[in-house]
């Protein structure tokens, strides 16, 4: 196209050498009109360009807010979390506590613990996972009945292996969410660094599915009363011990002020997560007294249901009352000598169940 403009160029200037009467006017026009493109090399008619200026620009828009994430306290901790975790199903699980079984691993995590002995002194946990779901998580151990009065009290399914014949025989008639390794050995796995009993694991991948699978898609419970904490100026309970059978399994606490939890110790040693270390360290800290009977095979069983004395730790002070559980699936309740609930710091709650005859003892 170029080379044609050139050509046509030079053929114009040509012919006005030779056509001296064209006017420099008309000149002028020409060159002006092609060197504007007002001239149409096609067709030869002429065009108008116009130039216009904005004479405004448009607003730029502002950037659409995100929205913040909408969170609900969770029916178990009582901490902030997203609506589906709080509509996840609560699962139990059983873990063992011999010293063989130490470190354990995601007590840290779990929302809820209840501790008692489960046979010869040795003491066992009950672990409650709602928005929560770590791995690996164990020892995993036996059932015994009395921990289904605290699995019925917030419709958890329950991981286990096996049990006592004792509790085995109130799994079907009471309705427990069984998840036990008896039956559905694929839902967990034994470790080769610990020998057996103490090396059963599962996780919330195997457990989930496992859930799911079985229909256990819910849990409907009443959940514990909660506040806002109010960690005390001048704590009056900083360090608590808790007896409960030998030293071996004795729990010990000392109050931890920046972060208002309490940082456990079994045996005068600090208890860790296997996995992170990171210490286990409870928002609350419940030591309830509750009745119990020793059967010919050594193994323990409590009396869940009624009233008893409870001493509640939070906010670096002890609060004395009662509990009371009228059945074996209703809600537990912590009541001060005011008859008033004791409402409870939102995170992780340890219940450690202890003979009558025993007594927490606690310093400033």
């Amino acid at each position: 196209m170029k080379h044609k403009l050139k050509a046509w160029l030079y053929k114009a200037q040509a012919w006005m050498k030779a056509h001296r009467r064209i006017t420099a006017v008309g000149s002028v026009v020409l060159v002006a009109g092609l060197s504007f493109g007002i001239i149409s090399l096609t067709g030869g008619e002429t065009a108008e360009v116009t130039r216009t200026e904005p004479t405004s620009f448009p607003e730029a828009e502002e950037p659409e807010p995100i929205p913040e994430p909408v969170t609900v306290a969770s029916p178990l901790s009582g901490l902030q979390v997203s609506e589906e975790q709080a509509a996840r199903p609560v699962t139990a699980i059983v873990i063992e506590n011999s010293p063989d079984a130490r470190p354990q691993s995601s007590l840290n995590e779990a929302g809820l613990v209840f501790e008692s002995i489960a046979e010869g002194g040795i003491t066992r946990y009950v672990a409650f996972y709602q928005e929560n779901r770590p791995d690996p998580i164990g020892p995993v151990r036996s059932l015994r009945p009395y921990f289904t009065d605290w699995i019925l009290t917030f419709d958890a399914s329950i991981a286990h292996v096996g049990g006592s014949a004792d509790a085995l025989s109130e799994v079907g008639p009471l309705g427990v969410k069984t998840l036990t390794q008896f039956s559905f050995g694929d839902s967990y796995y034994r470790t080769t660094d610990r020998f057996a009993p103490h090396n059963v694991y599962t996780n919330f991948d195997l457990l989930d599915s496992l859930n799911k699978r079985l229909g256990y898609t819910s849990s409907d419970f009443d959940p514990l009363p909660r506040k806002i904490p109010q960690p005390a100026a001048t704590p009056t309970a900083s360090e608590i011990v808790v007896p409960i059978s030998s030293f071996t399994y004795q729990s010990s606490y000392t109050y931890d002020a920046e972060s208002n939890t309490y940082l456990r110790r079994v045996a005068g040693k600090p208890e860790v997560d296997r996995e992170s270390k990171a210490r286990i360290a409870p928002s609350v800290v419940i030591v309830m007294e509750a009745r119990f009977s020793v059967g010919g095979d050594g193994r323990y069983d409590y009396d869940l249901v009624g009233s008893g004395k409870a001493t509640v730790f939070q906010d670096g002070i002890a609060t004395i009352g009662t509990w009371s559980k009228a059945s074996r699936s209703a809600q537990i309740s912590f009541i001060d000598d005011a008859g008033n609930p004791i409402d409870l710091n939102p995170g992780q709650v340890w219940v450690t169940a202890i003979s009558p005859t025993q007594e927490v003892e606690y310093t400033p």
